[in-house]
């Protein structure tokens, strides 16, 4: 890919990725973010941190189909990244506009409602991962490590979609999609890696023969 179309596609990206936060902002100055701002603000975050997770789950597995698509690598750790951002969002609007940065309300809250504690787990999870994102720290945890540690999205994105689902009221199908998408990524890779190993073994047992 040239590097002048690679730089334009980051930069859709980084638009498109800014662009639900640019909309709350606006609609913070504008007063437009309806009857409950809180609430908006909450949903909107929570559901951006989802969508990018489950993009960026979707990177690895799509890119092995085609080696044409290597280059998609190269938009991971930024997708990564913003997921851990609106994540951080999503977890600074608890805190500040839920609980008012009241410890102990944060404290009970966590012990009483299941959907906080998966939350805050996801974000916790979330956090090794943005801290080792850069080349030096790739660099200084070694690849196998770095890689080991890096599973860890797996678990912090099924940890994000109980705690959607734990919000909603009963009835409401909103996180199915990404049950679904989540569920299909992370049974991707172990099929794709079986996939890869029978590969290996045929040319193996065609140059033995």
């Amino acid at each position: 890919m040239k590097r002048s179309t690679l730089i334009l596609l980051k930069t859709l990206t980084w638009v498109a990725c800014l662009w639900p936060v640019g909309q709350l902002a606006w609609g913070a100055v504008t007063n437009s973010l309806g009857a409950d701002p809180t609430a908006r603000i909450a949903l909107s975050t929570g559901y951006t941190t989802l969508m990018l997770l489950t993009i960026t789950l979707a990177i690895t597995p799509v890119r092995r189909l085609s080696p044409g698509l290597g280059w998609l690598i190269k938009f991971r750790r930024l997708l990564g990244l913003f997921a851990f951002f609106y994540g951080s969002v999503h977890m600074v609007t608890y805190v500040a506009l839920y609980a008012a940065f009241d410890v102990n309300a944060m404290m009970a809250d966590i012990a009483k409602r299941r959907f906080i504690t998966m939350g805050v787990a996801a974000w916790l999870l979330l956090v090794p991962l943005a801290a080792t994102s850069t080349n030096w720290a790739i660099r200084k945890l070694g690849g196998k490590r770095w890689n080991r540690l890096h599973k860890l999205i797996y678990v912090a994105a099924v940890c994000g979609v109980i705690h959607y689902w734990w919000q909603v009221k009963s009835g409401v199908l909103a996180p199915a999609p990404f049950t679904v998408v989540i569920a299909a990524l992370l049974l991707a890779r172990p099929v794709q890696g079986w996939l890869q190993r029978r590969k290996v073994q045929a040319v193996a047992m065609d140059q033995a023969s």
